[in-house]
């Protein structure tokens, strides 16, 4: 009877310890609770989760409620760190195998926690410019701006590492990165290149902050039915969305007085091809920024191609939403197989390839034009693309899902 105590107190130790590691990554609610319930039932536990991006409850029990055990946390939302999360799955495949105890998978957690960034915070730094440029490159703007905003990128990561010593920086992070963003493009423009696009070049440069991946996976999360932490996850990315928005308008308003207005010299624009070198530099960026495991690179640059290729030429066939549809579809596909040959989650994949659909941008442009009454880019119509696009993106991710169901719960 002890021994059947102490290893219930084992795997019910596990299985919260790792609940709680695979939402500190990323992994959305919906897909966590059920890779935990399969988890547990492998184990010979009967279970219910309810997981939320602030909250989790645990509720594990032996068949005849011999042992009953229920654990509540109060957590922090997720950061994607796609190298951990292949790594913590690793450690479930083993045990699962029956290659490793439950007490050996605690010590590896345990490293995996605390492994240290494996790109390291020079090359993560230039992950931020990469993303900045690359993005302007896709806006279809002129080489200079593209350049500036990759700089103003790179400025957005040295407040981000402020932020990790600084409480009262990280309170007010998404507002204050996005009023120096504008300021020092509005300085940019007075004193050095009166050719760069201001609203453009701010918009590169913060991207990685605006929440367009959130509103997706929150949109996700309430088709699956999981309302709560769908709705949790749409609100939050909502009020990131007026913080960003705020603080690039008064950045550009301050950074106006300050150096004075600046009329626009026009540039020429990159030419079209230029937008696959921008995802290929997108999608090594992410690389860094998720911290993919170097086996899984590949996997992960060639999935951007295929969204944005897909996407491209729906949009061209069709309209804007069978584009988001379709290049949804094969993402979905695409990480689906990529579970069935590379035994690992597909989130690994999708969540890149989806940062290249998610119309983030468009939100916060039809943000700009519903409040100032002006737009910087194609602002008549953002709104309303950006709410069909979600909704395609939705709709594709069940639909390959059900083409091709994935192989792991993850």
């Amino acid at each position: 009877m002890q021994d059947q105590q102490e290893a219930f107190k084992q795997k019910r130790k596990f299985i919260v310890r790792l609940g709680k590691m695979l939402h500190k990554y990323g992994t959305p609610a919906y897909r966590l609770e059920a890779h935990l319930m399969t988890l547990a039932d492998a184990i010979g536990l009967r279970s219910s989760f309810i997981i939320s991006p602030t909250s989790m409850t645990f509720v594990l029990w032996t068949e005849g409620h011999e042992d009953e055990y229920t654990h509540a946390a109060r957590v922090d939302p997720g950061d994607l760190d796609m190298g951990s999360l292949s790594r913590t799955d690793d450690v479930v495949d083993l045990v699962l195998g029956g290659e490793l105890s439950v007490e050996e998978a605690q010590e590896r957690l345990d490293e995996i926690e605390f492994m240290p960034n494996p790109y390291g915070r020079l090359a993560t730094g230039f992950s931020f410019g990469m993303s900045g440029s690359a993005f302007a490159m896709l806006m279809n703007t002129s080489l200079n701006t593209s350049l500036w905003a990759g700089l103003l990128g790179i400025v957005v990561y040295l407040f981000i590492l402020w932020s990790e010593r600084s409480k009262g920086i990280a309170n007010m992070l998404e507002p204050l990165v996005a009023m120096m963003s504008a300021m020092g493009a509005c300085a940019i423009a007075a004193y050095v290149d009166p050719g760069i696009n201001i609203h453009l070049a701010i918009l590169s440069s913060i991207i990685v902050l605006i929440p367009g991946l959130a509103l997706t996976i929150g949109l996700q999360e309430l088709s699956a039915r999981h309302l709560v932490s769908g709705t949790a996850k749409i609100m939050d990315a909502v009020m990131m969305l007026f913080k960003l928005y705020f603080g690039a308008f008064v950045g550009v308003e301050l950074g106006q007085e300050m150096f004075g207005k600046v009329e626009f010299v026009a540039q020429e624009l990159l030419p079209w091809w230029t937008a696959w070198l921008a995802i290929f530099i997108l999608g090594w960026a992410l690389i860094i920024a998720f911290r993919t495991r170097r086996r899984h690179m590949v996997w992960s640059l060639l999935i951007g191609f295929v969204a944005y290729g897909t996407s491209h030429y729906g949009s061209i066939h069709y309209d804007v939403g069978i584009g988001a549809f379709i290049g949804a579809f094969m993402v979905g596909i695409y990480g689906n197989l990529f579970t069935r040959l590379a035994n690992a989650p597909a989130v690994i994949v999708t969540m890149q390839g989806l940062i290249v659909l998610v119309p983030g941008s468009k939100t916060f442009i039809s943000l700009n034009s519903y409040i100032v009454g002006e737009g910087f880019a194609s602002a008549e119509t953002a709104g309303q693309q950006s709410l069909i696009i979600l909704m395609s993106l939705v709709a594709g991710l069940i639909f390959a899902n059900s083409a091709l169901p994935p192989k792991k719960s993850l």
